[in-house]
């Protein structure tokens, strides 16, 4: 509100200046015969250009000194680059999902503007306190709209990805007997071939679970051989001796299922590989010029 009445206060100043005393005995000034051009506007420092887009350089500086503070409060610590970086690749991911929320059709009007900071000042205590948490960031009321015009898209599209995600799909259980050494495991495999019943070794080396790995679909597991073995066995079967930075891994398919429900953890994977498999193929065609020094 201070830089509205100070911007108008100019504009009055201007116009009273233009209009001279009004005394009749000096002479009247001939008028120019075109328009002059307004002054140009300063032009807005940005950040990072995505696909012709700017990002101004104060929504970057405001989401690097929340990402800093996000860091202390976790204790973690990272350098200088490696901050600017993260906050720099987010904001251009960000304006990507907002850009593809628009070839969509979305688009964020003020109304909807408006809700979301009626929201904040709700959630905040008041508009007093929300002004002080702008102002702490360095944003004035247009460049905190903006922002948030853009942060609501962005939601908009990633909320469309990832809810494309089903809630069953196909998924294998197994159980696994893990061990350490290479030549226990292939004396366990001797044992399993001789006849030995794979629960109770199982249960033999790992007590507390009997290696139970639960459901789980694919692209889930950290180790992508073991999750090929688990899919390409049939029910009832066992794997070989499977070498990971982990140890040695023997597998047992307990069920396979081509539709079954996901666990709420699987699920959030899934969600999070799909929102980043969109942004690397957006990111794949995208033009993004870094403006920062």
């Amino acid at each position: 509100k201070i830089l509205i009445t100070l911007c108008l206060s100019f504009s009055l100043l201007l116009t009273s200046c233009s209009l001279g005393s009004g005394n009749s005995s000096t002479p009247t000034p001939e008028l120019p015969t075109s328009t002059p051009e307004p002054p140009t506007p300063t032009p807005q420092p940005m950040a990072v250009v995505v696909n012709g887009e700017g990002v101004p350089l104060v929504e970057y500086q405001a989401s690097l000194l929340q990402y800093q503070q996000a860091l202390a409060a976790g204790g973690q610590t990272q350098s200088d680059a490696d901050q600017q970086e993260a906050v720099l690749q987010d904001l251009v991911n960000q304006t990507l999902l907002s850009q593809g929320a628009e070839e969509q059709g979305y688009t964020v009007d003020d109304a909807t503007v408006q809700l979301h900071i009626d929201a904040l000042v709700t959630q905040l205590g008041g508009q007093d306190a929300l002004n002080t948490w702008m102002a702490q960031y360095g944003y004035d009321e247009n460049s905190f709209r903006q922002a948030l015009r853009r942060s609501i898209a962005a939601t908009w599209m990633r909320d469309q990805i990832t809810s494309a995600v089903p809630a069953e799909v196909e998924q294998v259980h197994a159980r696994q007997i893990l061990l350490l050494s290479q030549d226990l495991a292939n004396e366990v495999y001797a044992a399993l071939e001789a006849g030995a019943d794979f629960a109770t070794q199982a249960y033999y080396y790992d007590s507390l679970t009997g290696g139970d790995l639960g459901w789980f679909p694919r692209r889930y597991l950290t180790q992508l051989s073991i999750e090929d073995a688990a899919f390409s066995l049939e029910v009832g079967q066992y794997s070989q001796v499977i070498d990971t930075d982990f140890g040695y891994h023997i597998i047992y398919v307990i069920d396979h299922q081509s539709s079954y429900p996901l666990t709420e953890d699987a699920r959030l994977t899934l969600m999070r590989q799909a929102l980043q498999y969109w942004i690397d193929q957006r990111r794949t065609s995208a033009t993004v010029e870094s403006l920062l020094p």
